[in-house]
């Protein structure tokens, strides 16, 4: 399960990178949130958060006892930290337009969109070990591959450099359940590499604050349940 953190000044004006605490009313949801929800939530364990300051807050907010996991992180948007959308567009535009546009670029010097899509996907496939059991999260599987298991291998196709696994047999599902605090952009990144989507479709997925993402299944047959609420609507 992915869950995302409240909202704060950073993600209400669209700053990237910016790694600011929650704000006032992030932190009465997430405490909302966690006097709803956090019973459900420590059943899942282990508990895993990203290393933001929103994440271990929200993660905090909802009862879990999270361990700090640096493959959840924010995209790595490089010199763009701290800066807005709005004002990157004015100034870069066309590097912005290259970075919405080709999964590969990277025009701000860090992650380009298939790095992002790469990391999540070790971590979330590194969850299911080659007995049955979970690995530990974050690590490749033989050969230091995404396919956790040593099950599933890549292919390249289309003239961005985007890939998709080739699945020959599938891993083995979990054992257990996890949850993790996890950034927006990973969130993402899990869901469009879980589904074995075209990268391009990361920009056409919206996980708003404190949802949960639920992924089931093993690496390379992954199922999906998205945009939970973890309060009911009032």
């Amino acid at each position: 399960m992915l869950v995302t953190p409240a909202v704060n000044a950073e993600l209400r004006h669209a700053v990237f990178g910016a790694d600011e605490p929650l704000d006032a009313a992030g932190r009465r949801a997430a405490e909302r949130a966690g006097a709803h929800a956090a019973a459900s939530l420590r059943t899942h364990t282990p508990a895993y958060a990203a290393p933001s300051v929103r994440c271990r807050q929200t993660a905090d907010a909802l009862g879990l006892a999270a361990e700090p996991e640096a493959e959840l992180a924010d995209w790595d948007v490089g010199r763009w930290r701290g800066r807005g959308l709005e004002e990157l567009a004015a100034a870069e535009g066309e590097a912005v337009r290259a970075w919405l546009t080709d999964p590969a670029a990277a025009p701000h010097g860090g992650e380009s969109l298939l790095q992002l899509r790469g990391r999540v996907g070790v971590w979330l496939d590194g969850l299911t070990g080659p007995a049955g059991t979970a690995g530990p999260a974050g690590t490749a599987g033989p050969a230091g591959t995404a396919g956790t298991a040593g099950t599933a291998g890549t292919e390249t196709t289309g003239d961005t450099g985007d890939t998709h696994r080739t699945d020959s047999a599938p891993a083995p599902a979990l054992t257990h359940r996890v949850v993790a605090v996890a950034e927006p952009a990973a969130v993402r990144a899990a869901v469009v590499h879980a589904l074995d989507l075209p990268s391009a479709a990361f920009w056409r997925l919206d996980v708003p604050p404190l949802t949960r993402t639920e992924l089931t299944g093993r690496a390379g047959r992954w199922n999906l349940r998205c945009g939970i609420p973890l309060t009911p609507d009032p």
